[in-house]
């Protein structure tokens, strides 16, 4: 049996996530941002994608390092594969904040507004690619961005292309189709340019083979080498996410225990339909000492 330690995407971000965390990986992206920290995670500091994006890398860093044991895998949901990442050994945490500064400042520039992501709730992946291709053009794009579960999606485009899909989703007898807390569409073409120059950026940094098992959200499967590494991380913000997929590879793998790390639970939620037998849970809202004792529990049955 393994454990599985899952880091959230943009949209989980919480005014004030920062300062409910151990000062001192707060402290540390400060000096090396040149930056107070503190200040990213105010309700209005969060409404800029570089600051959420830090904010997310940061707490993910910050609550590993708290619960200061280590999985068997690691897999993050977008900018969740950072800290994924830095805690698998693969990425120094101040290269990290660099880079993650860097790809919110790309993201947010290149759309600046007009353009965000969409969740729709109660339709299989076939009848919503329908509705994409009913609406997606040159003047109203819009994509798939996110196989959440087998009745989840998210779309990212512009806004009219997104309220357009979202009209025919509900007329199809979706439960929900609601405008996400982000102001860029992620994973799709549309972010094909801005990866792109992240990827140059890339290209000066060391990265290492990983020391846990890294789990990449859009392929679905282990990443072991750096420069795959480096692809993986550099071009997330331009593929679909199959989450889905993730949690089924590592329920496959053997992972009978998954923490979410901070903040929220939506990915707890998501792992339940998955797994069939284990624990998941979320770091927000539980004691530290039980988060322990289940790795420790789920260490002990390594075969």
């Amino acid at each position: 049996m393994s454990s599985l330690l899952v880091f959230p995407g943009q949209g989980a971000q919480q005014p004030g996530m920062l300062h409910r965390l151990p000062r001192e990986t707060v402290n540390e992206a400060s000096e090396v941002l040149g930056e107070d920290a503190l200040l990213f995670d105010s309700a209005e500091a969060l409404q800029s994608t570089r600051a959420v994006q830090l904010c997310l890398l940061i707490a993910g860093v910050a609550a590993s390092r708290q619960l200061a044991m280590a999985p068997d895998y690691v897999a993050g949901l977008s900018i969740g594969a950072y800290p994924a990442a830095v805690i698998a050994g693969a990425l120094s945490f101040s290269d990290a904040l660099h880079l993650v500064s860097l790809r919110g400042e790309l993201m947010q520039q290149a759309y600046p507004q007009g353009y965000g992501m969409t969740a729709i709730i109660g339709l299989e992946l076939a009848t919503v690619e329908g509705l994409l291709a009913q609406v997606h053009s040159v003047d109203t794009p819009v994509y798939l961005a996110n196989i959440n579960a087998d009745n989840q999606m998210v779309i990212a485009g512009s806004d009219g292309a997104m309220k357009a899909v979202a009209e025919l989703a509900k007329g199809c007898g979706a439960g929900l189709a609601k405008r996400l807390a982000v102001s860029v569409p992620s994973h799709c073409p549309l972010l094909e340019t801005p990866a792109k120059t992240l990827a140059e950026a890339f290209a000066k940094v060391q990265l290492k083979t990983p020391t846990l098992g890294y789990l990449s959200g859009s392929r679905a499967r282990p990443v072991t080498q750096p420069d795959a590494l480096r692809d993986d991380l550099a071009f997330n913000m331009c593929r679909v996410v199959d989450w889905r997929g993730t949690v089924q590879s590592a329920y496959e793998r053997g992972v009978r225990l998954q923490i979410e790390l901070p903040p929220g639970a939506v990915l707890t939620g998501l792992a339940r339909r998955v797994f069939e037998q284990g624990t998941v849970i979320a770091f927000d809202g539980a004691r530290l000492d039980t988060l322990q004792a289940l790795l420790r529990e789920e260490g002990s049955r390594q075969p």
